[in-house]
């Protein structure tokens, strides 16, 4: 079965073609600067024609779908109800979930007739208990609302926590993993037998971490004192915690850890603050965590900076399990989010 994975944004269509069960990846690209200016590509429909004219034959496509709030708790194949439940979803994922549509609303132009699955980011963490997902808030706000922890990177941890399982040789329900997706954007997720049971991303990507330009976990009175004092208004705030903070606005050099390890090696001081809060913030979740699951089995690193910067590892581990009886163990995993959307949608439309 051969299954299209689409994460389909606002102004880009990545897409791989996957043969199913057997995993191998057929085709794989991007097309970008859709609907930008100059671009011969005006809209996702445009996009995604030039996506199928090489494409062959397609049985299914599989869809990343940021956010399913709390009405999503599993891969589900898309019909007029989820499309408008999606739609609904769109009001706390409004950068997203639009964009995502428009990338179902194209394929259905185009493959009329196949199915279509929708795989959501936020589905893996729908297993947290309500004591790890209310927040300190009037109540009412999360009946009302919906103001509460759903957690992202939910494909990515979900993916990493199962290849974990198969390099230990155990089963998954067996085990407690803490996965660190460390990239650009990064969270942190306590997998106790398989399921999620707290997350470092909050009810928006950007509590947790300090990431590469989120300011992650902070003071929430800071927010109106420094808008009070700078007389900002929200969108310049909002701006500012998503874009102008984490590793660039602790820096000022960059949200890029390669160019602040070389930066720290010739002296800069705020660099080295940069990546040493970005280290401190990491070892404090994990220890969180391990504490939260009363042990842990293995500690997995994925994502750009994960998978990639041994130093940064390194250092994250360095003596944070030096009282524990058993130390878990170590494991550098590639995460693979498309593979983990093409198996989801072939468990659902084939399997």
């Amino acid at each position: 079965m051969n299954i299209l994975v689409i994460n389909s944004g606002s102004s880009s269509i990545k897409y791989r073609l996957f043969d199913m069960p057997s995993s191998i990846q057929l085709k794989k690209g991007v097309i970008e600067h859709i609907g930008e200016k100059g671009s011969s590509v005006k809209d996702h429909y445009s996009g995604l024609k030039i996506v199928l004219e090489n494409m062959g034959h397609v049985d299914a496509v599989g869809h990343r779908v940021v956010h399913g709030a709390e009405k999503f708790t599993h891969p589900v194949l898309i019909n007029k109800k989820v499309i408008k439940e999606i739609k609904v979803c769109s009001t706390i994922a409004p950068l997203h979930n639009p964009a995502n549509l428009a990338g179902i609303t194209a394929c259905s132009r185009l493959l009329p007739g196949i199915a279509q699955v929708a795989v959501f980011d936020t589905a893996f963490h729908q297993t947290l208990p309500d004591y790890a997902y209310i927040y300190g808030l009037p109540y009412d706000y999360y009946k009302k609302h919906s103001i509460r922890k759903f957690g992202f990177h939910g494909t990515s941890h979900n993916y990493v926590s199962q290849e974990a399982a198969k390099l230990l040789k155990k089963p998954l329900n067996k085990l407690k993993i803490i996965t660190c997706h460390l990239g650009n954007g990064c969270s942190i997720t306590a997998v106790d037998k398989g399921r999620s049971i707290d997350t470092s991303m909050g009810f928006t990507p950007l509590e947790g971490l300090v990431m590469g330009t989120r300011c992650g976990d902070t003071d929430p009175a800071l927010i109106t004192h420094i808008m009070r004092k700078e007389k900002l208004d929200s969108d310049t705030m909002d701006r500012i915690l998503n874009k102008d903070s984490g590793l660039k606005g602790i820096s000022g050099v960059s949200n890029d850890m390669r160019v602040l390890e070389l930066k720290s090696r010739q002296g800069n001081k705020r660099a080295r603050l940069a990546i040493n809060i970005f280290i401190y913030r990491i070892k404090k979740y994990i220890g969180a965590y391990t504490a939260a699951m009363s042990g842990c089995d293995a500690v997995v690193f994925t994502g750009g900076i994960g998978e990639n910067q041994k130093t940064i590892r390194d250092r994250i581990c360095k003596g944070i399990f030096s009282l524990c009886r058993k130390k878990p163990r170590i494991l550098v995993i590639k995460t693979n989010e498309e593979l983990m959307i093409a198996r989801q949608t072939y468990n659902i439309i084939g399997g």
